[in-house]
């Protein structure tokens, strides 16, 4: 489930292999202990009672109105259901994180935000694919993940997505200002249906100007 050290070594925007030797040494310290943690959950949930109004951005999920905008609204447009989910590397990471910071040594505070934030999107790709696996078998097709808060989605809109989802799902719950604990937490929606297309991530869609993955091939 963790990144390899290469992958880690370009998300922190190096070439694979060209970091310098402490910093690589450090990711696979901190790799090594996050191996042995068993916190990492994705689970999803679909829904068959979807309403789409691409013209206006909206998408009606039973007797909840979502606003993710016409970005979203149009790449689920042909959808017939969607899955909410929510994906997490637990607390640990994070703590660690800070805990790190706290005592001066800001590299290795910021090797375990950044293997985190891998750690999290790989376990939530992995769930796309298993989900895509599952939905073609029965003649489906899937949409790529989207999430409140990118491509114009209002963050806020996250509570609404939690009312589907039961207390404390995959450990994860909200704050008022709709931030996930943990914070390496990712929950979003995917659109299902016979017609729906896989479409990769396009930078121009969003507007993450910091996103780790912006304007990287992968």
């Amino acid at each position: 489930m963790l990144p390899s050290v290469r992958a880690l070594e370009r998300a922190m925007g190096y070439s694979a292999g060209k970091a310098p030797g402490p910093l690589t040494a450090l990711i696979a310290e901190v790799s090594a202990e996050l191996m042995l943690l068993e916190e990492i959950r994705a689970e999803y949930r679909i829904i068959d009672d979807i309403a789409i109004g691409t013209d206006a951005g909206t998408l009606k999920v039973q007797e909840v109105t979502f606003s993710p905008g016409r970005t979203v609204s149009g790449q689920i447009r042909e959808a017939e259901k969607v899955a909410l989910f929510v994906c997490t590397a637990g607390a640990t990471v994070s703590d660690r994180s800070r805990c790190s910071t706290a005592d001066a040594d800001l590299l290795k505070g910021y090797v375990y935000d950044v293997t985190g934030t891998m750690v999290v999107e790989k376990a939530a790709d992995m769930m796309l694919r298993e989900l895509r696996r599952t939905m073609e078998a029965g003649g489906y097709g899937i949409t790529n993940r989207f999430s409140p808060g990118y491509c114009g989605w209002d963050l806020a809109e996250q509570h609404k997505l939690f009312i589907f989802l039961r207390d404390n799902y995959c450990g994860v719950t909200l704050t008022e200002s709709a931030l996930m604990k943990p914070v390496k937490s990712v929950s979003g929606i995917i659109g299902i249906g016979r017609k729906v297309r896989f479409a990769p991530y396009n930078c121009s869609l969003c507007d993450d100007k910091n996103c780790l993955y912006r304007g990287r091939k992968t």
